[in-house]
C-alpha cells in the first residue's frame, strides 16, 4: 500500500529540468498559437489581394483536416486492437503516398503549384477564374503534400500494428535507439544547415537534402516516440488523442476550409451594407468588386481578437487541468506541436521559403520530441535537493538562453511576407558573421551547459 502511494506521488515530485522542458514546451506553442497564427491571419486578411488568405486557409484547414485523419487511423489501431486488419491501411497508404508524391512533383516542375490559373475560365462569378475564385487560390504543392503525409503516416502506423499482433508486449521502451540515431542524425544535420545556409559553405542543393532528410527523421522519432508513450496507457490516452483530434483539429479546419469558401462572396455581400460594409470592407475600385477588395484593419483586428483570446483561453484551460487531466494536456499539446511544425513547412513551400520552412519544422519536432521523452512519468528523474540560490540562477538563466536562442532561431526564416517582421537581422550568405546564427549558436550553447548542470543536481519543485 505504501508503494502505490509512493508511486502516485511520483509525477508530482518533479525535478526542475524535467519542469524546465514543459515549459519551454508550453512556450514554444503559446508563441505560435498566440502571437504567430493570429499575426499570419490579420495580415492575409487585410492584404490587397485575398490569394494569400485563401490559399493559406486551405492550405492550414487541409493540415488540420489531415493530423485529423491521421489520429483516426491511429485510434483505429490501437484502441484498443484494429478494427479492421492493418494490411489494408498500408495499402491505401501506399496509394496515397504515390498519388501525393505525383501530384507535388507534377505541380513543382510544371509551374502549375496555383490554381486555378490566370487564364483558368469555368463558370466565372464575381469576377473569379473558376466560380469566384480568384487566382491562385489553391496550392497544389501544399495539397501533393498532405496526401503524401497521409500516406505515409498511415503506413507507419499499420506496420506497427501489424508488429503489435505478433508482439503481445505494450511496455513504453523508452527513448529507444532508433529514436536516439533519428534525433541526433536529424539534430546535427539541421546545425550542419544552418552554417551551410548562412556562410554559403554549401550548395543549395546539399543544403535542401540535408534539411529534406533532418526533416523527415525527426518527424519519424516523433511518431515513434509518441506511439511508445501512449502504448502502456492506452485506455487513459486514446481518449484524449481522439479529443484533441475530433473536437479541436477536425472542427479547425472545417471552419477554415469554409471560411476560404465562402470569403469573396462575403466581401460581396458586406459590400453593399450601410455603415457595416465601409467599417468591415476596403475595395480599391468600387467598379470591381468583390476583385479589388480585401478586409478591413477593423475587421482583421476583430478576428484577430477572437483567433488570440481563444488560443490563450485554451493555454489557460491546460494549466488548470494540468492535474485532473494531465493526460488531455500531454497528449494534446505535443499532438498540437507536431500540427504547427507540419504547418510552418506547408504554409512556405514554394522553392525561395522552403529550406527555412524545413528547418522550421525540424526543429520544432526536434523540440516536441524531446517533450514526449520527458513525459515518460516511470523514467522522470526525481528532483532530491533543494533549489537554493545556485539552482535559482542555473533555472534563470537557462529561460533567458532559451529565450533569447528562440527569437534568434524564428529570425533566420526568409520568407517574403513575413507574418512578423525578424526579431534579429538575418543576412545571409554574407562574409562576415551573422547576427541570428551567432546569436541562436552562442545562446543555444549557454542554454544547453546551464540546462546539463540544472539536470545534474536534481533540483525538486
Amino acid at each position: 500500500m505504501q508503494q502505490v502511494s509512493q508511486q502516485r506521488e511520483l509525477p508530482e515530485r518533479m525535478s526542475w529540468a524535467r519542469a524546465m522542458v514543459f515549459a519551454i514546451g508550453f512556450f514554444l506553442l503559446a508563441a505560435l498559437l498566440v502571437g504567430q497564427i493570429p499575426g499570419y491571419i490579420y495580415n492575409a486578411m487585410t492584404s490587397s489581394s485575398l490569394q494569400t488568405f485563401e490559399s493559406g486557409a486551405f492550405t492550414l484547414g487541409l493540415t488540420c483536416l489531415a493530423s485529423f485523419i491521421v489520429i483516426m487511423f491511429i485510434v483505429m489501431l490501437f484502441d484498443p486492437k484494429p478494427v479492421f486488419p492493418p494490411i489494408i491501411l498500408t495499402v491505401l497508404g501506399v496509394i496515397l503516398a504515390l498519388v501525393g508524391l505525383g501530384v507535388t512533383y507534377w505541380a513543382a516542375t510544371s509551374g502549375n503549384q496555383f490554381y486555378p490559373t490566370a487564364k483558368s475560365d469555368f463558370a466565372p462569378l464575381l469576377g473569379g477564374k473558376v466560380l469566384w475564385f480568384q487566382a491562385g487560390a489553391l496550392d497544389l504543392v501544399a495539397l501533393g503534400l498532405i496526401i503524401l503525409f497521409v500516406g505515409l503516416a498511415a503506413i507507419f502506423y499499420s506496420v506497427l500494428a501489424i508488429g503489435e499482433q505478433r508482439n503481445p508486449d505494450r511496455r513504453d521502451l523508452g527513448t529507444t535507439p532508433a529514436i536516439r540515431i533519428m534525433l541526433i542524425i536529424s539534430s546535427l544535420l539541421l546545425i550542419v544547415f544552418l552554417y551551410g545556409y548562412h556562410y554559403n559553405a554549401i550548395s543549395g542543393v546539399v543544403q535542401n537534402v540535408l534539411i529534406g532528410i533532418a526533416t523527415f527523421l525527426a518527424l519519424g522519432a516523433f511518431a515513434l516516440r509518441l506511439h511508445y508513450l501512449m502504448r502502456p496507457a492506452r485506455k487513459r490516452t486514446m481518449s484524449a488523442l481522439y479529443a484533441v483530434g475530433a473536437l479541436g483539429l477536425a472542427q479547425t479546419g472545417a471552419l477554415l476550409i469554409v471560411f476560404a469558401i465562402v470569403a469573396y462572396p462575403l466581401l460581396a455581400f458586406l459590400h453593399p451594407l450601410p455603415v457595416l460594409g465601409s467599417f468591415l470592407v476596403n475595395c480599391t475600385r468600387q467598379t470591381v468588386v468583390p476583385g479589388s477588395c480585401s478586409f478591413s484593419q477593423d475587421a482583421g483586428y476583430i478576428v484577430d481578437a477572437i483567433i488570440t483570446s481563444s488560443f490563450f483561453g485554451a493555454m489557460l484551460a491546460a494549466v488548470w487541468a494540468w492535474k485532473s487531466q494531465r493526460n488531455l494536456v500531454v497528449v494534446g499539446s505535443v499532438a498540437i506541436g507536431a500540427v504547427l511544425a507540419l504547418t510552418a513547412l506547408l504554409m512556405h513551400d514554394t522553392p525561395a521559403m522552403l529550406p527555412t520552412a524545413m528547418m522550421m519544422c525540424a526543429g520544432i519536432l526536434i523540440v516536441t520530441t524531446i517533450w514526449t521523452i520527458t513525459a515518460r512519468r516511470e523514467f522522470a528523474v526525481v528532483g532530491e535537493n533543494n533549489l537554493g540560490c545556485l539552482g535559482q540562477w542555473l533555472v534563470v538563466g537557462t529561460c533567458l538562453f532559451v529565450y533569447l536562442s528562440a527569437f534568434a532561431f524564428f529570425s533566420i526564416a526568409n520568407f517574403a511576407t513575413e507574418e512578423t517582421p525578424p526579431n534579429i537581422p538575418n543576412p545571409v550568405n554574407t562574409a562576415g558573421a551573422t547576427d541570428s546564427f551567432v546569436m541562436f549558436a552562442l545562446f543555444a550553447v549557454l542554454g544547453i551547459i546551464q540546462f546539463f548542470f540544472l539536470a545534474r543536481n536534481r533540483y525538486r519543485v
